[in-house]
């Protein structure tokens, strides 16, 4: 787990390389990216849910 100091070393390691300007941009494109992962695990979910339904009443026909 990290702890509150290595979690600071590790912002001021960031805001050296990248500098204060660029770190809006990857915490958007971060954002971004979250946003659409959930998106296809919720539609992965679906698809699931309707792929079991349709299965369960193939089976039930049988």
């Amino acid at each position: 787990m990290i702890g509150t100091t290595e979690l600071i070393v590790i912002v001021v390691v960031i805001l050296i390389l990248f500098g204060s300007a660029a770190i809006p941009k990857f915490a958007r494109s971060l954002g971004e990216a979250k946003k659409e992962f959930t998106k296809a695990m919720k539609e992965g979910e679906a698809e699931s849910k309707e792929a079991a339904a349709k299965e369960k009443k193939v089976g039930e026909s049988k």
